[in-house]
């Protein structure tokens, strides 16, 4: 839903709170009726009934309140056709004057529609060809590929006036041939004749623009561009102040704002049947004007508000009119016909006359913009494939290996990791992080045990007694302590006396135990570092996971994104477009020239209508249907001109900061 359906629902409502003596009973109102005939009384029930019929086809539907421009004129011409009917009955002279001009304001509000929507959607796509305008304006780089481009046209345009000038002087000279030798030339010396002349005319042309031209080529084009621009701004300036003067003046039936405010719709004071019905008259002459002028870009917009209303009040077909008099009938007839000729002639022809400017003013199409690129492609595409071609192999081997290099990738560094990680969550012992065998340290360890007992056994202290087995026992356990105070008193002693410790062996064997002790320590060293491995080995796992699903998700999510629906980019695009969309309103008021009241101008209340309009459908594909419908109240609040610029900057303030989960 566009805020036209929203304006045209509202008006039809309003309409038909308007509609005072439409409600009554036809047949029983015509069969009460005096001095009238049977057949008589067939043509007014049958008028009667055609303009109601008619007028509840204009009324607004759910499913779509504006209806298409034929049915519109089909309506008004079926309405149009029936002749009014002469009667003496007061009443039914009224119902048909009432049911007429309900008709009129209907079909006025269907046309105020189009009209409005028409101007709105030659308007929105201006900003665009501005932006377009302002990037070739704002880099030399850019300029000169906006010439290269254009390149053709001003070529072709200057053969056509070449061609023109020589023909103009061919047949000129033609008409000055006077003797019959001259009127017999054949037709190759004729086109001899004429290709002289063309030479001449570009010899002329050349000379003529190298003593006039001051600017470079390169000049020129910005100057175009910049023409061009300044085109559509005016163009854009122009359709916003008609926009701005339809919202504002056109069928606008409430009540001046000294009673209408904070009044709610049902508690304002009432329009009498004559006020509405000047309104829709005025309306009427107001959407002729607006499009008669709207296009005008010589004149300003003060200008064109100027004579949009002296237009209007100068109508000689604006004046009250009663609903008893036939007058009234004719009037309404009038506005009939007047409608018909805005959707028949005015309506069209604004249309394309506005599509002739921004032909004019717009961006070059695509065919233009593109043509280089499709020049390059035709000129060196062969040359592409032969390259392609002689190095097919090379190519098929890069994808062959790049192929591999994925399959590597997955299984090494995606696949293989996972398990190892499953396998540690599992706590499965052929995933275990180790860096010594298991039963390394207790073989080592018995092995050091037996070797001291061995060595205390056979070296007996001084006193020569012999180890009991207890003694035995403690010996192992102070060697399980790291404790060797047997081989190290042995070993003591044979340093006294290394020749004989050495021959005996005990010097050898005692040294050889220490060795022993050593691999012990670095063992139990080792074991307490495979300890705190095992204790990480998750985080170990997780680690090593990382890298390859960092770079998978990175890979992912570029392919998603180039081959994908792309859903989120575009969700990304949208907010960035609502974004700036909530800029221009800023800007809009920031800019804008209140008038004395405070309030905005037609043609900023224009501009701001066209982009409110943009960002309610920007808006409706990023916010929540719960959060859209607050969303409109606020839109709402921003359109509210009668309490001027600075409240409407603060709306704009509230949307930015109670909307920015969705639009940022």
């Amino acid at each position: 839903m566009s805020l036209v359906q929203d304006q045209i629902r509202r008006l039809d409502i309003q309409v038909d709170r308007f509609q005072l003596a439409g409600g009554r009973d036809i047949a029983a109102l015509v069969a009460s009726a005096e001095n009238i005939t049977e057949a008589s009384q067939r043509d007014v029930s049958y008028r009667l009934n055609t303009l109601k019929a008619v007028s509840r086809a204009l009324s607004t539907n759910t499913s779509s309140p504006l209806h298409r421009r034929r049915k519109v004129k089909e309506l008004l011409t079926q309405a149009r056709h029936g002749d009014a009917v002469e009667s003496t009955s007061s009443g039914i002279a009224s119902q048909e004057a009432d049911l007429e001009w309900l008709v009129v304001a209907k079909a006025a509000v269907q046309v105020y529609g189009m009209i409005l929507t028409t101007l709105l959607e030659q308007t929105i796509p201006l900003s665009d060809d501005m932006w377009y305008w302002d990037k070739v304006l704002g880099s030399y780089v850019n300029t000169a590929i906006y010439t290269i481009q254009t390149a053709p046209l001003r070529l072709w345009a200057q053969a056509k006036d070449i061609y023109a000038d020589a023909k103009e002087k061919y047949r000129s000279r033609r008409g000055l041939q006077a003797s019959s030798e001259e009127a017999s030339q054949t037709i190759s010396e004729g086109w001899r004749q004429f290709y002289g002349l063309v030479q001449e005319s570009v010899k002329d042309r050349s000379l003529h623009q190298a003593r006039t031209r001051i600017l470079s080529p390169f000049a020129l084009r910005r100057t175009e561009a910049r023409k061009k621009q300044n085109g559509l701004q005016r163009l854009r300036e122009m359709n916003s102040t008609g926009i701005g003067l339809l919202i504002d003046e056109g069928l606008s039936f409430s009540v001046p704002d000294d009673y209408s405010m904070g009044l709610k719709a049902e508690e304002s004071p009432k329009l009498t049947q004559d006020e509405w019905r000047s309104i829709v008259a005025k309306s009427i002459s107001l959407m002729e004007s607006i499009l008669r002028n709207v296009n005008t870009l010589d004149s300003g917009v003060a200008e064109f508000e100027e004579g949009v209303f002296t237009s209007v009040e100068e109508d000689p077909e604006i004046a009250s009119t009663s609903s008893e008099s036939n007058g009234a009938l004719m009037r309404a007839g009038q506005l009939i016909d007047r409608l018909l000729v805005i959707l028949n002639e005015h309506l069209p022809g604004q249309e394309q006359r506005s599509s002739a400017l921004t032909r004019d003013y717009a961006r070059p199409n695509r065919f233009i913009r593109y043509w280089p690129v499709g020049m390059f492609l035709i000129v060196f595409g062969s040359t592409i494939l032969r390259f392609l071609a002689n190095r097919r192999a090379i190519i098929q081997t890069w994808i062959q290996e790049f192929g591999v290099t994925v399959v590597d990738f997955w299984g090494n560094w995606i696949i293989d990791p996972v398990k190892k990680l499953i396998g540690t969550i599992r706590h499965d012992e052929g995933s275990e992080v180790a860096i010594m065998s298991k039963d390394s340290l207790k073989a080592d360890r018995e092995s050091l045990e037996r070797m001291v007992v061995d060595f205390a056994v056979d070296h007996p202290d001084e006193t020569g007694r012999i180890y009991t087995e207890l003694e035995i026992e403690t010996i192992r356990t102070k060697v399980k302590e790291g404790d060797l105070t047997p081989v190290l008193k042995a070993y003591e002693r044979d340093l006294r006396r290394p020749f004989v410790g050495t021959v005996r062996g005990d010097l050898v064997r005692a040294l050889l135990i220490q060795v022993q002790k050593t691999k012990v320590d670095v063992e139990i060293a080792i074991g307490g570092i495979d300890s705190l491995l095992k204790s990480q080995e998750l985080v170990f796992g997780l680690v090593g996971l990382t890298p390859g699903l960092l770079i998978s998700f990175a890979a992912f999510s570029w392919l998603g994104g180039v081959f994908g629906n792309r859903k989120g980019l575009r969700q990304n695009r949208k907010q960035g477009e609502t974004i700036r969309v909530l800029r221009n309103i800023d800007r809009v008021l920031a800019t804008s020239l209140p008038t004395e009241n405070g309030m905005l101008s037609y043609k900023d209340h224009g501009l701001l209508l066209c982009e409110v309009h943009v960002l309610r459908q920007r808006a409706a594909a990023v916010l929540p249907s719960d959060i859209h419908r607050e969303f409109l109240e606020d839109l709402s609040d921003l359109l509210d001109i009668r309490y001027g610029v600075q409240r409407q900057m603060k709306v704009v303030e509230r949307i930015q900061w109670a909307y920015a989960k969705w639009l940022r």
